[in-house]
C-alpha cells in the first residue's frame, strides 16, 4: 500500500495529452487529404503511425487507471509508447518544416 501512495500516477497526465495529440494528428491528416501536397503518401503514412501510437498510449493509460493488479505495467507501456509518439511527431514536424521530403 505504501508503494501505491508514492506513485506519481503518470497515466492521469498521459491520457489527456495523448488524446489531444491524437486529435491533432487527425486534423493534420484531414488537412493533408483536403489539400494537394506533393509528398502526401509519406506524410499520410507517418501520421497513420502516429495515430496508432497515440491511440495505443491512450488505451494503455486508461487501462492503467482502471486496473488494480497490473496498473504499473500498463502505465510503463503507455509512457514508453507516448514518448515514442512524441519523439516521432517532433521528427516528422522538423522534416516537414525544413522540407526534407
Amino acid at each position: 500500500m505504501e508503494e501505491n501512495k508514492d506513485r506519481k500516477n503518470i497515466a492521469q497526465h498521459i491520457l489527456p495529452t495523448a488524446s489531444n495529440l491524437l486529435g491533432l494528428c487527425f486534423v493534420l491528416l484531414s488537412f493533408i487529404k483536403l489539400s494537394n501536397i506533393s509528398a502526401e503518401t509519406i506524410i499520410d503514412e507517418c501520421l497513420g503511425i502516429l495515430i496508432a501510437l497515440f491511440l495505443a498510449s491512450c488505451i494503455f493509460s486508461y487501462a492503467s487507471m482502471r486496473s488494480q493488479k497490473q496498473s504499473e505495467k500498463y502505465e510503463k507501456i503507455a509512457d514508453i509508447i507516448f514518448i515514442i509518439g512524441l519523439s516521432s511527431l517532433a521528427l516528422i514536424s522538423i522534416i516537414i518544416i525544413f522540407e526534407l521530403i
